[in-house]
This record gives C-alpha cells, structure tokens and sequence, in this order.
C-alpha cells in the first residue's frame, strides 16, 4: 500500500504542477497551443522511457491505452472551452470530481476492497477535492451548458483514469505512449474543430513543453500505481491534484485561499494519511 500511495501522491503533485505552468502559460499564449504542446512532451517523455520498461503488451492493453487517450483528450477540449468561456468556476469543481468518482466506482465494480480506514480516506477525499477545486454556493445560476461541460469533462478524465487503471503490470508503458499520442491528436482535432490555434507562435507555447513533462511524469507514476495496487485508491489520490495547483497559486501569485478551500485541503491532507494508515 504504501508505494502505491507515494506513486499516486507523486502523481497528484505533477499534476498539479502540471496545471498551474500550464495556467499561467495560456494567459499568455493559446490555451490549445499550450495543450497540444504539453501533450506532444508527455508523449516524447513515454517514449522515451517505453524504451527502458517496454513490456509486453496485447492488443487488449493497447485499446484500453487508445480508450484513455480518447478520454484525456476529450477531457482537454471540454476543460479548455470551459476555460475559454469564463466559466472555469462551474467547470472546474464538476469535472473534478467527477473525475475522482469514475475510477473509484469501477475500482468497486470490478473487485477492489480497501480496508475500513482507507475506505473512510477514499470517502473524505470526494469533498475534499470538490471544495478544494471552487465548488460550494456561488452567487448567480450556473448555465445548464457549463454543468454538462464540466460533468462530460471529468467523465472524460475518469475514463482516462479508470481504463489505464485495466492495463496489467506486464503492459508495461506502451499502452501508455499510446495513450498519450491519442490524446494529442484529439486535442488538435478538437482545436481545429473550433477553430482555434493549435501550433505554438511564440515561447510561451512552446514553454508547454514544460507542463507536458510533468503531466507526462504524472501519468507515469499513476500507470505504475494502479498496476502495483488498487485503482479506488490510485484514482482518488491522484484526483487531488487541484489542492496541489491551488497552494501554487497561492504561494506564488498570491491568490486568495477561500475558506471553503482551506476546509477542502485539510480533509484532503486527513484523507491522504488515513489512505497510508489503512
């Protein structure tokens, strides 16, 4: 158990990071570009390491890979539109948590069984990760179309999640790689769709780079979680990246911590020890 926390915290961390470069790069420059250029690096990263710990993979490992990649890029479309929008508010804390919750239902669904107090974890990170990603009461009504953005957005990630959370230890990172290219293209497909730009135009884009190696790390150590351990509990650690990039945020550009977050990142830091303790 606990090496598959530590890879899953680990997990959140780049994630988190991941998000926050990421962030602050789309201000500046095209969130698509940012995206296809971070996605484009995650997959270079896999590349590379496949050629350490290739594996053997089947035809079934690879569908799953391709299926995780159709739901991260997905994911991206919508989290990008969403953020195109405005509307980050409702999309952020429905995506997430929907995200969290995917895996852990087909992590039940499909046999896994944690013990009493890792349960209780797994069951205290939800809110966790639904405060700390900004939801709550919020002034105004939410359009209908935001909801469903954001509920589609994180059912997209927790398909991401719960199909690499299939792939068997013998795998390897193949399936991975093929995740990761499958995402980039639905990312450019998604772009060219709404006619946005893709194609870094200046350094900021191209700094996307940076992101995608940490999302790149990030999914690495997830993939190794959930092959070391159980995917209800892999999935819900690594789906408290928001309380990562929220801190960075805070630290580092000063934003405001509201009170909901800060009751969202101490159940998330209570439900991170009561995972390791059960």
């Amino acid at each position: 158990m606990g090496v598959v926390v530590f890879l899953s915290v680990c997990s959140a961390v780049a994630y988190g990071l991941s998000d926050f470069v990421g962030g602050v790069l789309a201000r500046k420059a095209s969130a698509w570009a940012v995206a296809a250029t971070s996605q484009a690096a995650a997959t270079a990263l896999t590349v590379g390491l496949v050629l350490v710990r290739a594996g053997d993979s089947d035809t079934g490992a690879l569908l799953w890979g391709v299926l995780a990649g159709l739901g991260s890029g997905a994911g991206n479309v919508l989290i990008y539109r969403g953020l195109a929008g405005g509307r980050m508010a409702v999309v952020a804390p429905l995506s997430a948590i929907t995200a969290a919750a995917l895996p852990v239902l087909v992590g039940l669904l499909s046999g896994d069984r944690p013990g009493i107090i890792a349960a209780i974890g797994v069951l205290m990170a939800l809110p966790a990760i639904w405060l700390v990603s900004g939801g709550g009461p919020r002034p105004g009504r939410a359009l209908r179309g935001d909801a469903i953005s954001g509920l589609i957005a994180g059912a997209g990630f927790g398909v991401q999640f719960s199909a690499l959370g299939q792939i068997p230890q013998q795998a390897g990172l193949v399936p991975l790689a093929v995740s990761q290219a499958v995402s980039v293209a639905a990312i450019v497909i998604g772009a060219i769709v709404v006619s946005a730009p893709w194609m870094p135009r200046d350094r900021f884009g191209a700094l996307g780079a940076v992101a995608g190696v940490l999302a790149g790390t990030a999914a690495v150590c997830f993939q190794l979680a959930v092959q070391y351990g159980l995917l209800t509990i892999a999935g819900v650690l690594a789906s408290l990246y928001p309380a990562v990039t929220v801190l960075l945020a805070s630290l580092v550009l000063g934003e405001r911590i509201h009170p909901a977050q800060g009751v969202g990142l101490t159940l998330a830091a209570a439900a991170v020890a009561l995972i390791a303790a059960g």
